[in-house]
Formats: C-alpha cells, structure tokens, sequence
C-alpha cells in the first residue's frame, strides 16, 4: 500500500534559521497526491500544502515544497522560522483515483 516515511521529531531550529522536514513516499500509482499538515498544541491538524503537479513549487504562509516524483519526495521548508511554527508536522499521500458509489 501507499506509506511515507518523514523526519522524525522532535527537530530543533533556531528562530530565524532554515527548517527542512524530509518526506519520502511509496505508492503503486505514480499519479499521487502529497500534503503537509500542520498541527499545533491543543488544535486540530490543518492543511499546510498539497502537492499535486510534478517538479511544481507550492507555497502558503512562508513554507514550500516541491514534489518531485522522480525520487518520491515532497521535502517541507520554511526560512526565518518563528517560535509560532513550534507543531507537529505531518506528511501524507494519496492517489489520485476516487471513487464514487453507482445509482440504481
């Protein structure tokens, strides 16, 4: 089945340092999706960034990815890191096929 294997916590950076999460994947269908999610202390995990086109950068609120899917990776980076980014950062993939339920 599809799995990711990502950096394992906890990460230390300096405030206004560089901060690389890695994230690998493997999965039988070479069309995937990836996605960080991003969670913080006492919330809910939420959306972060959704790869879902080859060798295409995504950005939102100063973090980036970039899915390459020639070594199955969507790395999570972020410059000039802040004492607000301390969370839980996870990584997840699935395929692009969904399935819908036939009528009668």
């Amino acid at each position: 089945g599809d799995s990711v294997n990502q950096t394992e916590g906890p990460v230390t950076v300096s405030e206004g340092a560089l901060m690389t999460l890695n994230c690998t994947y493997q999965t039988a269908d070479f069309s995937s999706y990836l996605y960080w999610y991003v969670q913080h202390l006492n919330k809910a995990p939420q959306l972060l960034l959704k790869g879902l086109t080859a060798d295409k950068k995504v950005e939102h609120e100063g973090f980036q990815a970039t899915l390459v899917k020639s070594d199955r990776s969507f790395h999570l980076q972020k410059r000039a890191v802040q004492a607000s980014d301390s969370a839980v950062y996870y990584c997840a993939v699935s395929d692009t096929v969904t399935q819908g339920c036939r009528g009668s």
